[in-house]
């Protein structure tokens, strides 16, 4: 069984304006996944500096990054990052570039983690329907073009507020979309903004919404996980 996890933290700033990357930290330990995917996790301007810095990552948490970027302030590929246990064995990871107006991208990582292999991909999708539908091809253009197939979790912000339609339907071709609910705005979720979707050869045990206190300020996002297993 491995928890994955995804959260767009908003570059820890909550939502009494407050920036706290501590704050993050706390959430996502509350939430104790696996393999979690960040998104804005990295400052948009300048040298794109990581939100959380290195050392309390290192001090106070159980995971390490997925290194897919060489800019050496930042930790993730345009604000996203991909955190794995410190147990975990990094097989192979890249980032995915995607077709896009304004800076967007996804990155992926092979992972064996509680001695199972799965290839992990973190994304943030644009505001644009028309975008996000180009993205999503991309993203499985990329899959499908891998040279050793793995069990694959897909998770990040979709953007998407059609529970149907949109590139949740291209990504539901080949994925199971795990019922977590509903993870915008953090202080009264209506949206399911946010999704994590599993290959079919993985069974999707559990999931849902992280609700908690220190969640409702963290971010204008819940973070949301499931449990999948072989």
């Amino acid at each position: 069984m491995i928890k994955v996890a995804s959260y767009n933290m908003h570059k820890s700033v909550g939502t009494d304006r407050r920036r706290n990357p501590e704050r993050t930290l706390h959430v996502l330990c509350e939430v104790d996944a696996d393999v979690i995917a960040l998104q804005e996790a990295d400052r948009r301007l300048g040298r794109r500096a990581s939100v959380i810095s290195p050392h309390l990552l290192e001090e106070h948490t159980p995971w390490k990054p997925v290194p897919v970027t060489m800019r050496a302030a930042s930790m993730g590929w345009h604000g996203n990052v991909l955190l794995v246990r410190k147990d975990a064995q990094i097989v192979d990871c890249e980032p995915i570039h995607l077709p896009t107006l304004e800076p967007r991208g996804a990155v992926a990582a092979d992972v064996r983690i509680n001695g199972t292999m799965i290839r992990v991909v973190g994304m943030h999708l644009d505001l644009s329907g028309l975008w996000r539908r180009r993205q999503a091809h991309a993203i499985l253009a990329h899959i499908d073009a891998a040279a050793t197939p793995l069990p694959t979790v897909m998770m990040g912000d979709l953007n998407e507020w059609s529970r149907r339609s949109g590139c949740l339907r291209d990504f539901a071709r080949d994925f199971t979309l795990a019922d977590c609910g509903a993870s915008f705005h953090a202080r009264r979720p209506v949206g399911r903004l946010d999704r994590i979707m599993a290959s079919r050869d993985l069974t999707i045990v559990d999931a849902g919404v992280h609700d908690s206190a220190a969640a409702r300020t963290a971010s204008d996002h819940l973070p949301i996980w499931a449990k999948v297993k072989l």
